[in-house]
């Protein structure tokens, strides 16, 4: 039984036309995979679908009445809810308050405090999250934690359709499995899910049907289990895909060749202890379950966390450890990629041009005046070597998509051109097409000399780009040994037991 239908469905933002011509069908109690580049209108026919934009043309129907929805409220009237991609939600309430928003208990006009904890709780037991309580206050959670929040939101309203934009992009393992569990048992209540992922192996797991969309527009659809990976990378890039990382020679590393020594740093309580050399030309990959202390390691490195032991020595001369500053860091050339590119690693309301290069405006200025054409030309390169979708250099970054913005990320750090490279999460929520570009912009980075530091929960990119490898678990990091030497399976024993620490 068909319970939503689209077609033809057309949006266009001025000259950008994001959807074009849409047709989808979704069955009852299926998980329906929305596959695509970023940039090829997934997001956009999502926040259609949950009544956040007006589509151009078209028609949809939900169990063949015709469906416009208003506002998001009349979608999840209509049993329509949608999981964002990058949160929305609010951090100075409780995540009951998160979660039951616009589904309040009200006893005689007043909020109903008793049934709002049961009904939060009741949710919660899905995920079982020890940082998650009714009364814990968003901004305090973890992204991971927040994540799980947005994801329970929805599971509250009791939808019969569940958009999730995403869903797995900030959660380990162990909550990707508890999210495909309660997927699952939507299937047996006859709820539709709509599951957007860049994680082929994720829509394998969990999507019955998939449809793929390039451009805004919808060119395959069909059974997942008859298409091979090769053949919807084929469809989502418009062309095969040979080689997803690009080739590299491994490089052996000594502590005397190092660019960069950190010895015995720690930034109590989430980060115990870690000791690493890393070398001009290498890629030393970090794994570890989210929490283990991984994000806090490139923080204190970076000085926006402060460390309390340890030291670190670039270039040979001993850099501040728990007196340095950000300003001082980029002095020393570090660049810094941020996992929470919308918190903290963007500036979203400036325009592209302003996001690539402030961090180094020397580049384009002169005598203290910043030239705005030379910005422009020097930003369009970057767009140009990324293959940002993007109209113009002075466009918000907020109006691109999310994987667009980490573009606008990745190219700062190319503007900088700094000669130490720290990169938390440097392909979340990014295309098979466009890692492989991140992928090519980061080898390439290492062919030039720079050293590179990447963290990542991704462990095939660690294994397919990496010189060397460490595991973080419970705040300690391992010795480092060549990737030849570590296996998908000793990883995971390294991160979740502790051994070779």
């Amino acid at each position: 039984m068909t319970v939503l239908s689209l077609s033809n469905i057309s949006k266009r933002f001025g000259p950008t036309l994001a959807l074009d011509g849409v047709n989808l069908q979704l069955r009852e109690g299926e998980v329906h995979a929305l596959i695509g580049e970023n940039g090829a209108g997934k997001s956009t026919l999502m926040n259609v679908l949950a009544g956040l934009i007006q589509p151009d043309e078209g028609t949809m129907e939900v169990d063949g009445t015709a469906y416009l929805p208003s506002s998001p409220l009349d979608a999840r009237a209509r049993g329509i809810a949608l999981i964002h991609q990058e949160l929305s939600l609010f951090p100075h309430l409780s995540a009951a308050e998160n979660i039951m928003m616009g589904m309040e208990p009200a006893r005689f006009g007043m909020l109903d405090q008793k049934k709002l904890r049961a009904r939060t709780n009741e949710v919660l037991e899905t995920f079982q999250h020890p940082e998650i309580t009714p009364a814990a206050q968003v901004s305090n959670l973890s992204i991971a934690a927040r994540q799980i929040v947005e994801i329970c939101r929805a599971i509250a309203a009791r939808a019969q359709v569940i958009l999730m934009d995403e869903p797995t992009s900030s959660l380990q393992r162990d909550d990707v499995q508890r999210l495909f569990s309660v997927i699952r048992k939507f299937g047996e209540q006859s709820i539709t899910v709509v599951y957007i992922s860049h994680f082929l192996e994720e829509v394998r797991e969990i999507a019955d049907t998939f449809t793929v969309l390039r451009d805004g527009r919808s060119v395959a659809t069909g059974a997942i289990n008859s298409t091979s990976d090769e053949q919807l990378i084929a469809h989502m890039v418009g062309r095969p895909l040979e080689n997803l990382f690009p080739p590299r020679s491994r490089r052996s590393s000594t502590p005397e060749d190092a660019i960069l020594n950190v010895r015995e740093l720690s930034a109590p309580p989430d980060l115990k202890h870690a000791s690493f050399h890393l070398q001009r030309g290498e890629i030393l990959g970090i794994a570890g379950l989210m929490g283990s202390g991984r994000t806090e390691l490139v923080r204190a490195i970076f000085a926006l966390e402060g460390a309390t032991t340890g030291s670190i020595e670039v270039k040979g001369k001993t850099a501040a450890a728990r007196n340095g500053t950000t300003a001082l860091r980029l002095f020393q050339r570090f660049g810094y990629l941020s996992e929470d590119r919308k918190g903290e690693g963007l500036a979203l309301t400036l325009s592209l041009a302003d996001n690539v290069t402030m961090t180094r405006f020397a580049a384009c200025s002169r005598w203290g005046w910043l030239n705005v054409s030379c910005q422009r030309a020097q930003t369009r390169a970057l767009l140009n070597s990324l293959a940002v979708k993007a109209r113009h250099p002075e466009q918000a970054v907020a109006s691109l998509s999310g994987g667009n913005q980490q573009k606008i990320a990745v190219a700062r750090l190319l503007h900088q051109d700094a000669d130490i490279l720290l990169l938390d999460e440097p392909t979340r929520g990014i295309d098979i097409g466009s890692k492989a570009m991140v992928y090519r912009t980061i080898a390439e980075c290492a062919e030039k000399g720079k050293a590179v530091l990447m963290v990542s929960s991704y462990l095939p990119e660690l294994f397919g780009m990496c010189d060397r490898l460490a595991v973080m678990s419970r705040g300690r990091l391992s010795q480092s040994r060549p990737i030849s030497e570590w296996t998908p399976e000793s990883v995971m024993q390294a991160a979740i037991s502790g051994e070779g620490n």
